[in-house]
């Protein structure tokens, strides 16, 4: 199946018409036009792929129908046909901007062959297009999970990716449903297509019909140039469509359409579209309850929910974190061109694997970045964490509970951070800068700890000696 629309452009209509059904049998869309002056009018709307323009016609000529296009900023393909065969007219076209021309009486083999040829040009071009923007994105390595719950979510991936269905990924904010979305896209058959992540409630209401199914050069005021749309960019690749709960009805209306028709009219367009696109959405509301009341429509529910996967929130899958922390641990890169060589001490660990994560990954990966900003000689401590993290590990200890065990467990963790400090100060015979070196963390960061150290009332306050 091709998306490719066709402009039969000829003033006789027996010719126009067996020209035009031979284009439609072959899958491709087709518009006619009897003359130079309809023609000129639906080339301006910018959805055309390609022009069969006939050189001599009543109310003009087809090489200043190419010409006027190309001054216009028009990029449809020009086939021209003539029965003329005369090489000045075919270099006459050729220097116009056409890209090929066929002598009447044309078969019609010869015009899907070029067709063919044009299609698969186009999308050469769009594969190249997607591996330059593929090459230049620096995407991390790809991440295992571990916990049995992720591990189900793999298997749910592995088995519908093969396939077309459309898939719903549900879950909280930030537990990686994008991530998913891109592993169906990359376990299947449409991995060399594009994939394109669209937020639904990013879009302003009044361009959500643009965005997602284009418009010709003048559908609406702004509209200075013609736009293919969400689903023809996406065209045998996926589109993946986050927060499909916020779409307004009339929306939901329009998407189930496209779906189930696999076609798209673009606004001013008069001709509906062929698309092969996959739909992968995703969400962090509760479709049902919506559409029981009616904020969501059940048939599209239905459609969408064909194939779901929930992902589960982290913290019902603590086996995962560990791994989480060193994965982004080791692709942290924070504006430098390589990854840094950062640790992370024990205690600060225990804490990140102890916390609640409401935020989920997402939070996860925003603490991690803090602290890899914060840390001192590419090493995080405790004091690298923000306090509510720091006390999260609280609920380990034995007999404490409540507000009582976490500040038991602070000023344990301090204390162990401050004789550590100390004994390194000891060790250094009082030279707090040759200390900061041997700990490796800046003399700055050492003060700063002491500082806070000292207010706590975890250590006695010193005059620091001269250096």
């Amino acid at each position: 199946m091709s998306n490719l629309h066709v402009l039969v452009v000829d003033d006789e209509p027996a010719v126009r018409q067996l020209l035009a059904e031979a284009v439609t049998r072959a899958g491709y869309s087709v518009d006619q036009a009897a003359n130079a002056t309809q023609a000129a009018a639906k080339l301006a709307r910018g959805d055309i792929d390609v022009a069969l323009c006939d050189i001599k016609m009543p109310d003009g000529d087809g090489i200043d129908l190419v010409r006027n296009s190309r001054a216009s900023g028009i990029d449809t393909t020009f086939i021209m046909v003539t029965a003329f065969a005369s090489m000045e007219t075919a270099i006459e076209a050729l220097r116009a901007g056409a890209s090929d021309y066929l002598i009447k009486p044309v078969r019609n083999e010869e015009v899907l062959h070029r067709l063919s040829q044009i299609d698969a040009l186009r999308g050469l071009r769009e594969e190249n297009r997607v591996l330059r923007k593929t090459i230049g994105t620096n995407a991390p390595k790809l991440y295992r999970f571990t916990s049995p719950a992720m591990l189900e979510v793999e298997r749910l991936v592995s088995k519908v990716a093969p396939t077309d269905s459309t898939v719903l990924i549900t879950g909280e904010s930030g537990t990686g449903k994008g991530v998913v979305a891109r592993a169906i896209h990359e376990q299947g058959k449409r991995r060399d297509g594009i994939f394109l992540s669209i937020n639904c409630s990013a879009i302003p209401e009044h361009l959500l019909e643009s965005e997602f199914f284009g418009h010709t050069k003048g559908a609406f005021t702004s509209a200075d140039r013609a736009r293919k749309g969400l689903f023809l960019e996406a065209d045998r690749g996926t589109l993946f469509l986050d927060e499909i709960g916020e779409l307004p009805l009339h929306m939901q209306a329009k998407l189930l359409n496209a779906i189930e028709d696999k076609e798209v009219r673009p606004l001013g367009s008069e001709q509906a579209r062929r698309v092969d696109t996959r739909i992968i959405a995703a969400t962090n509301s509760n479709l049902a309850e919506k559409v029981s009341q009616s904020r969501f429509r059940e048939d599209l529910y239905f459609r969408l929910s064909m194939f779901q996967i929930p992902v589960p929130p982290l913290r019902e899958r603590r086996a995962d974190i560990r791994a989480l922390i060193q994965f982004l641990l080791r692709n942290s890169k924070l504006g430098s061109d390589q990854p840094r060589a950062i640790e992370i001490h024990p205690v600060a660990e225990e804490s990140l694997l102890a916390y609640g994560w409401p935020g989920n990954v997402r939070e996860l990966e925003n603490v991690i970045n803090r602290a890899c900003i914060l840390a001192e000689g590419n090493y995080i401590t405790v004091a690298d964490l923000t306090s509510e993290i720091a006390s999260a590990s609280s609920s380990y200890l034995p007999n404490a509970t409540g507000s009582v065990a976490a500040q038991c467990l602070r000023e344990q963790l301090r204390k162990v951070e401050g004789e550590i400090l100390l004994g390194a100060i000891d060790a250094a015979g009082g030279d707090r800068r040759l200390a900061a070196q041997r700990l490796g963390i800046g003399l700055s960061s050492l003060y700063r700890k002491l500082d806070d150290l000292e207010q706590q009332g975890l250590i006695g306050g010193a005059t620091p000696p001269s250096e």
